[in-house]
């Protein structure tokens, strides 16, 4: 039997103001650890701490994206589940 521990990556526009706020991307990495602020990215582009996670042994099990109500047709946010064995 495989024991899982659990963490999650927060891919959210920044929200900053202009006609680009919502190019700009922050990624957050919750694990039993703490919070990891993984930086802010010019515009979507998720894989490459999807790839920092899988470095440190971290699968990407579910995504669930969220969309603004009453606004544009525009991606707000991506959370990823991770987990990975307990060695």
């Amino acid at each position: 039997m495989t024991n899982w521990e659990f963490a999650r990556l927060e891919y959210r526009a920044a929200g900053t103001l202009g006609s680009d706020r919502f190019m700009d991307w922050t990624a957050t990495f919750h694990h039993p650890g703490g919070v990891l602020r993984w930086g802010t990215d010019e515009r979507f582009d998720d894989l490459r701490h999807l790839n920092r996670a899988g470095a440190a042994g971290w699968q990407a099990y579910d995504r669930a994206a969220m969309h603004v109500h009453n606004e544009p047709h525009r991606l707000s946010s991506v959370t990823y589940s991770m987990r990975r064995p307990v060695p």
